[in-house]
Order: C-alpha cells, then structure tokens, then sequence
C-alpha cells in the first residue's frame, strides 16, 4: 500500500469514529451538526477541493462536482428542514472514498504487476578498467565497447558475445522459461539475465536502441492509442456528465413549479432530494476507471507472453482479424538455410561458393549467412567493392576487380543470363562473374516447429483466410505452404508486388473483417505498414519491420499470433461487460432515483458498488495471456 493510501485508509478510519459518535453518542442539536460537518471535512475536503479546482479550469461536470454538489446539497436541505442528523450525507461521502480507496488499490495492484513484467531497464553496464569493473551508465556505452556481464546480472546492451559460455534467461522478453545457452559468437538482447558463467560481450547498438529500451518505449506509449471503446467512453463521459446534470436540475425545478402552477403543494425539499440522488448515482466512474484498466491489463498480461502490443486500439483489430498473411523466410520458417546441393559451370563447388559468399560479405540476409558458413573461408572486405542491393533481385559488386552478381532468376534475366533451374524444390541462388553463368546454389530452409500449429490455431480463433507472400522459388514456397496447411500462396514477389497482394486481399476481405500481416525482414516494412495490423518478430526481425509492425513477438513464435487473438477477445469480452453492467444497473437506479423509490443509501450502491465491481472484473484482464 502506498504512502497516498495509507493516508487515505488513516482518514476513513478517523471519519468512521467521529461519524458513529455524531451518530449514537446523545449532544446538543448544534454541537452534533458542527461535529458531522467536522467528519464530512475530514473525509471529503480533497474532494470538494478538485471541484472548486475543476470549476475554476472550465472542467466543471465531472465525478468530483457530482460527488461534492450532492452531499453539500444534502447537508443544505437537513439544514434548511432543522435535521441535525447528517448521517446520509456523510456516509455517501464516505462510501465514495472507500471506493476510491479501492479503486487507487486495484489499479495500482494491476501497474505494479505489469511493471514487475517489464521490470527489465538494467541500472548500469559493466566496464573492464585496469582490470577493474566500472559500472557506468547504459546511455553512455559506445558501439563497439567491450562490456563485462557477471553471473545474475542483466544484459543492458545488444551485443555479441566474444568470450565466455552461459545461460541466460530470455523470459522478461519472451515469457518463455527455458533458459538459451549462449557462447563466443552468439548475439544476446538487452533485457536478458545471465544465469551461470562471466560473459565479455562487444556492443552492437546504443542502449537508446537496443531491445530492452524499444520494449519499455512499446509498452509505455501503449496507453497514447486508445481503442474505439476508450473512445466511446471518454466521449459518452464528455456528453452523459452535463447531461445528468441538467437532467437533476430539472428534476428539482420543474416538478414543483408545474405543481404550483396546478395549485398543489411544491414538495420542493421532496424533488431536490431526488435530485442529488440522481446526481450520486449519475456518477461514470465506473466506466471512466474500469475499460482503460482493462485494456492496459489486457496489454500487461500479453507483455507477460512475449507479445508486445503498441496500443489498446490493436489489441482491440486483434479479434477482429479475418485474414492473416505471412512472408515465409524468418517467419514461417527459421530462415536458417542449408546448402543442399550446387551446380557449378566451369568451376568447382568451393569456388562457386567462394564467389557467392565473397559478394554477400556485407549482407545479413540469413541467405547470406548460409553461403558463408557453407563456403568456410575468411571473407576478406577488402577485395569486395561496388556492392548493390536490389530488393527482391539480389545484389551486384566486384570482387577483386571481378563483376560478381549474386541472386534470383530475376536478377540473372535483367542482366540476360538465362540459368539453367533445378529439379529439387527449395531456395535457389544463381551466380554470374563478369557476366557469364557460373551456376546455382541450392539452399533448404528449416520449417518451424510451431507453424503448422500457427495455422490450426487460427483457424481455431475463426480467421478465414491464410496466405503466404515469399520472394522464394514457386516450388519452394508451395512446399512449405503445403506441409503447413496455408490456404494461398504466391511467390517469387519483389516488396512492391507484396504491397499489391496485401491491396488486393484488402479488397477482397469480409466487411468487418481485418487483415493481419507477419513479417520478419526489412523488406516487410511497407507492407506490415499497409496491413490493418502489422506483427513483426521482434528476437532476429529487422529494426525497421518492428519499428513499422503494431504488434511484436519477442520470441519469434508464429503460434503467439492466435494466443494474442484470444488475449484480445477476453479483454473485449471485460469491457464489454463491464459497459453493459454499469449502464444497465445505472439507467435501473436513475429511473427509480427519478420516482423517489431510490434513497441516497441505494444511490451510494449504485455508484461504489458498481465501480468496484467493475475494477474487480476489469483486474481479471491482467491473467487475460494464462492458459
């Protein structure tokens, strides 16, 4: 409890006592109104404090009026009527606190979770000295330094080990608890605790950049977009206070004045007490508190899974999701190639190989990586000069002094070399020196073990449609489409054509219905950008495919897709709830406040009654991600 509650909780216990001796302890008339009025102050001053705040900022209609208005209200009318008994008056006061009380505890109780979630911005970074550690600030690590990770410790910078074995754990990122074994040349995320041995790991970002700095900005810019039932609800609020308002006013008026005008008695003491019952129980606490805290729950218990969303309104698309789209390499598969097979023209195998992996030296495409690993020479940068990307084609350069083209059949048809194809099914990469064939490389990619069970699980959540967009050879890509059950594949695409397949599904898609992309590479970045809800692989995904996507898995795990779709559906499912039942149980209280079968005690019901409630249900969002 926090030092605020403490004091909050001091308070009611004080206007408790000094409200059962107003209550049962025999005083005169005057004293007894002096020491209710005494507790209602103690109780309720920072209340009737934020309304004349309120008043004084333009802000007038909000629970802090309704609340201060209809117990100052109260107190006038037992005044006016010679009632030295103010014990309605101020028990509402008292009972709206203790709701308040355990609303603050609630909400607080869910941020604190989500924080111990999230708790992972590591508070220095080691730096050897003259054979001494330094601990110094993350921000102030350069590229390239040579941090010192002992056992127990948090990984505060990407890098990449260069000496030392451990095992750390990935769960603060990823939600699973296995722990990865890491050694020399392994790459590591900021974020993760090592576990067992001393790591020395060379820097390859900035901490401003690094996984765990881009998770907490995720994860603490969520709340800034706002799904359409936060906005339903922030603009009802808007419109229902002044609303009720107006509607209490002629409540206490209009009534006794159309009375006088038939010539009964005005009753007027009658109606303005109903009045300021109407106006306690008009209060949209309930709803103003219950739905974003649903919501951020809803985001902190998907955190806790390894799955980042970047604001309630995604959370929100999640479940509405009718077709899922996929690009293949890094997603669907691991995009670990092996090199099945070569066909050299007028070259051994090696030296091909030499000539691929020689002109990718400068690439991190896991293709890339592939041919380097399978050639196994050192790959001097110096003789490679002239590299040239091409999207979708593949890439140019010289090496030593040589023109070395490295890529798809494409690339080999605009520089007219036609290439002989290869019977087996899989990635091929063709190879041209100074503009003659020199054959192709044949590379397998590994399937993942959890994409067949991606696709069912989608299916299981209601998506419709799954569709599969790869730059890949058709035979390759129909493969893997085949083994893993997708619906629709296309191939050999450039990033432009993928933007035009996701326009044409977007076309095509059921109203109502939502198109999620899952991409990995920085090619994917216009078209998780276009899609209605862009998912990235956050582990070994590109920097720009993250920064473009609205959804990150840590863990690069195709099935989170759906356990994120069911997440999105509880967390509705709260808030919808939540709506109905505040709504409903309010409109029944209003009626019956309005005819004067409600009291002030019912009033009080309706209102902390059905906030706490709510923010019990709306708690229930934070273990929305358990299973």
């Amino acid at each position: 409890m926090t030092k605020k509650q403490k004091k909050m909780l001091i308070r009611i216990c004080i206007a408790v006592v000094l409200l059962l001796i107003a209550k049962f302890v025999p005083m005169p008339g005057a004293v007894r109104i002096v020491l209710f009025a005494v507790t209602y102050l103690v109780i309720g001053y920072d209340i009737l404090k934020k309304a004349a705040k309120g008043i004084g900022n333009g802000r007038v209609f909000d629970e802090n009026f309704l609340m201060a208005i209809a117990t100052l209200g109260a107190i006038a009318l037992a005044v006016y009527e010679k009632d030295t008994d103010l014990t309605e008056a101020v028990a509402v006061m008292l009972f709206y606190q203790i709701g308040e009380l355990f609303q603050s505890y609630a909400v607080g109780k869910s941020r604190r979770n989500i924080t111990a979630l999230m708790d992972i911005r590591p508070d220095y970074a080691n730096i050897e000295t003259d054979g001494a550690l330094e601990k110094v600030d993350p921000d102030d690590v350069a590229v390239g330094t040579i941090i010192v990770v002992q056992p127990g410790e948090r990984i505060p910078i990407d890098g990449v080990v260069t000496e030392g074995e451990s095992t750390v754990n990935t769960s603060a990122l990823t939600g699973e608890s296995l722990p990865r074994q890491v050694k020399a040349g392994d790459e590591v995320l900021s974020g993760c605790v090592n576990l067992s041995g001393l790591l020395r790991i060379e820097t390859t970002k900035e901490f401003g950049d690094s996984t765990v700095a881009k998770i907490l900005d995720l994860v603490e810019n969520s709340s800034m977009k706002k799904a359409k039932a936060e906005n339903f609800i922030t603009k009802f609020a808007r419109v229902y206070t002044p609303a009720v308002c107006y509607s209490a006013l002629a409540l206490a008026v209009l009534p006794p004045v159309v009375r006088l005008i038939m010539g009964s008695a005005p009753m007027w003491g009658d109606w303005i007490t109903r009045a300021l019952t109407f106006l306690v129980i008009s209060c949209p606490c309930a709803l103003v508190i219950s739905i974003p805290l649903s919501f951020f729950g809803g985001i902190g218990g998907a955190s806790a899974k390894g799955i980042l969303v970047k604001g309630s309104n995604y959370l929100e698309a999640l479940a509405k999701t009718g077709c899922v789209v996929f690009d293949k390499t890094g997603t669907l598969t691991k995009g670990v190639f092996q090199v099945l097979e070569t066909a050299p023209e007028g070259m051994d195998a090696q030296t091909l190989l030499g000539w691929a992996a020689q002109a990718e030296c400068y690439s991190k495409h896991p293709i890339s990586q592939s041919l380097k690993s399978a050639w196994g020479g050192q790959v001097d940068t110096d003789r490679v000069t002239d590299v040239e990307e091409l999207g979708g084609f593949g890439l140019t350069g010289r090496v030593d002094g040589h023109a070395v083209a490295v890529g798809s059949r494409r690339l080999m048809e605009k520089l007219g070399i036609h290439p002989i194809e290869p019977q087996r099914a899989g990635t091929v990469v063709y190879v041209a020196v100074d503009g003659v064939y020199a054959g192709w490389i044949l590379l397998g990619d590994v399937v993942k073990e959890h994409a067949a069970q991606a696709i069912r699980g989608l299916k299981a959540e209601g998506v419709e449609k799954t569709v599969m967009l790869t730059g890949d050879a058709d035979a390759a890509a129909r493969q893997v489409a085949s083994q893993l059950g997708v619906d629709e594949v296309h191939s050999q695409l450039l990033p432009a054509d993928k933007v035009r397949q996701v326009e044409r599904l977007l076309k095509e898609r059921r109203e109502g219905r939502l198109l999620a992309f899952v991409g990995d590479g920085i090619n994917d970045a216009p078209v998780l950008a276009r899609a209605d809800i862009g998912i990235a692989m956050g582990a070994l995904g590109s920097d720009a495919a993250i920064e473009a996507a609205d959804v990150v898995l840590m863990d690069d795990d195709p099935a989170k897709i759906a356990l994120a779709m069911r997440i999105s559906r509880r967390t509705l499912r709260i808030v919808y709830e939540n709506i109905v039942f505040a709504l409903a149980v309010k409109a029944v209280c209003l009626v019956l406040g309005a005819i004067g079968i409600a009291n002030m005690w019912l009033a009080i019901g309706a209102d902390v009654g059905v906030m706490v409630l709510a923010v019990l249900n709306a708690t229930r969002a934070l273990s929305a991600g358990k299973e």
